[in-house]
């Protein structure tokens, strides 16, 4: 004679259900961990780039005014 049942998934899947089965929260940025590091030096010195620039035509627009 069987003592014990081991599993069931009789009553799992209607609970799941009932509240609706979520996705995950999806991540706004992808982790840098583990990419070419040569790719990461040159995004950073392109996001330098970027800041100054930017930087730069916010004092033009300034000082046109």
């Amino acid at each position: 004679m069987v003592k014990q049942k081991n599993h069931t998934a009789r009553n799992a899947s209607y609970k799941a259900h009932r509240n609706g089965i979520k996705k995950g929260i999806k991540q706004r940025y992808m982790a840098l961990k583990g990419r070419c590091p040569r790719f990461l030096r040159n995004q950073r010195f392109v996001k330098q780039a970027q800041r100054r620039q930017r930087i730069e035509a916010e004092a033009a627009a300034d000082g046109g005014q």
